[in-house]
């Protein structure tokens, strides 16, 4: 359980990433985003975060490469499985940006702080979207395997918090970008408006994270006077295992900031 006597954002942020149960790790999120907005909270970090957060039982965890295929057909299953991965994606959304307000938040000022405790109350919000609908479906969050691919890139960047940025926001939710469109079109497809119309509003969400994740990557490359898209170029090559793969929603990365100077020549 959540201690519920803590005065800072840091130890606030901790909290969070030790509450393993979902549903309490969505009431820690809201609440410590909601606290430091209502300034319950001091700008203070005074405790380390964990290298692991704390995880329930269910789902179980395999590597990406052992997962089973969702597949792309239009059957409840396979949308129940693609409802359920996104679920699981959101749930380490959470902690992600949680642990980057509570191991990176002392090289900011206070806007950083509230910039990624909003993502961080979004991504609880969305979990919750999904999560019910999986219910709808008559499923629910656990019910299948998911990957610890996300955390395995907090872990590769804990020490650095543009390699963090570069990664988590500008790599991995950017990717998210890129798919999420043909996704909504899947359940349009299949007549699923109600989910459609979820991931549309998730989708516009993401695209304000990976703003934020580009505004606070530039302001780090600003701050160690280098130029940030090379910087960022040189980041991912380091910390990223693999290509970026095309086609790229450009539009909607534009819209975020991430212009195509940064990644088009890492396309593989």
């Amino acid at each position: 359980m959540v201690d519920l006597r803590v005065s800072t954002v840091g130890e606030a942020a901790r909290a969070v990433l030790q509450t393993a149960d979902p549903h309490c790790k969505l009431m820690a999120a809201r609440r410590a985003a909601r606290d430091w907005r209502l300034g319950r909270l001091r700008h203070g970090f005074p405790v380390a975060m964990p290298d692991r957060p704390a995880r329930p039982e269910k789902p179980e965890l395999m590597p990406p490469a052992q997962m089973p295929k969702r597949g792309k057909g239009g059957s409840e299953r396979a949308r129940i499985a693609m409802l359920h991965a996104l679920a699981h994606i959101e749930f380490v959304a959470i902690d992600l940006a949680f642990d980057l307000v509570g191991r990176f938040g002392d090289e900011f000022g206070p806007e950083f702080t509230s910039d990624w405790l909003r993502v961080g109350a979004d991504e609880a919000m969305h979990f919750a979207l999904l999560e019910r609908r999986l219910r709808q479906y008559g499923s629910f969050y656990g019910a299948l395997p998911a990957h610890d691919g996300l955390w395995e890139a907090a872990q590769e960047t804990a020490h650095d918090v543009a390699a963090r940025l570069a990664i988590v926001p500008m790599v991995l939710e950017a990717r998210a970008l890129d798919i999420t469109p043909q996704t909504i079109d899947r359940f349009v497809q299949v007549g699923d408006e109600p989910t459609a119309k979820m991931l549309r509003r998730i989708y516009q969400d993401e695209i304000r994270h990976v703003a934020a994740g580009t505004k606070w990557f530039n302001e780090a490359a600003k701050r160690d006077g280098l130029q940030p898209e090379n910087y960022y170029q040189i980041l991912v090559i380091r910390h990223f295992r693999g290509s970026l793969k095309p086609p790229f929603n450009d539009s909607a990365r534009r819209q975020a900031g991430l212009t195509r100077e940064y990644y088009t020549t890492l396309a593989g």
